[in-house]
């Protein structure tokens, strides 16, 4: 069921350059609808929330799978919490090999609906407009970092790679390690890194050998080791 909220107390990031009495003002002005989206494959719809003609919706909890295919390959990208996105935008139906997109919601995900209304009040606030396109670059840069990573010649490696950069957004420091409390599937790692599934479980088995990572009970990770950096220059040398 849809709920409001003001959208500094959702993603209070978003005041950062806002001074008291104007993020006073933002908190007043500014309250969204917020709805939430169930795990499992998600079909957006036009103008899903009433969201068309505004900014779209932004994340404020769970996490999500955007997955594009051409043919039989396969390739995606993670969503979580301050991504922006229109996610009913077709991706290639106009391309000479058009892709076809599809979403899945891997933990529930609530979304604060940035509809025409809000972003009309909005445009009174170029300092919360500025975060948002910079969230909406911030995507861009990290889908062209997958891809690097993705390039990377050992399997191992881009998954060591990639759970440490999961881990700069999600991670929590411990006494024996790094923690990443992100329940991800071995196909779904696969396809963020650019590897098969059996690949993948063959890199975890190698890699929890070695003692760099450890699976969770609850489905998350434990990193150990080197900083990625570090992976990376190995991996080039």
């Amino acid at each position: 069921m849809a709920r409001q909220a003001h959208l500094l107390e959702l993603d209070p990031d978003l005041a950062e350059n806002l001074d008291d009495e104007r993020a006073e003002m933002a908190r007043r002005h500014l309250v969204v609808r917020v709805e939430q989206i169930p795990p499992g494959a998600w079909r957006p719809v036009e103008d899903l929330f009433g969201a068309t003609g505004g900014f779209g919706l932004i994340i404020v909890e769970g996490l999500a799978l955007r997955r594009v295919s051409l043919g039989h390959r396969s390739a995606a990208e993670l969503l979580w919490p301050g991504d922006v996105l229109q996610p009913w935008e077709d991706d290639g139906e106009h391309a000479a090999y058009p892709f076809v997109s599809a979403f899945r919601v891997l933990e529930p995900i609530t979304v604060g609906v940035l509809d025409a209304a809000l972003t009309s009040r909005l445009m009174h606030f170029p300092e919360i407009v500025t975060r948002l396109m910079g969230r909406v670059m911030a995507r861009s840069r990290r889908v062209v970092g997958h891809l690097v990573i993705a390039q990377l010649p050992s399997v191992d490696t881009r998954l060591q790679v990639i759970l440490w950069h999961l881990a700069d957004r999600f991670g929590r420091v411990r006494p024996e390690g790094v923690t990443l409390p992100v329940r991800l599937t071995h196909e779904t790692l696969g396809l963020v890194i650019g590897a098969r599934r059996p690949s993948v479980t063959a890199a975890i088995g190698r890699l929890g050998d070695q003692g760099l990572i450890e699976t969770l009970p609850d489905g998350g990770w434990l990193l150990k080791g080197e900083a990625p950096e570090t992976i990376a220059f190995a991996s080039r040398r």
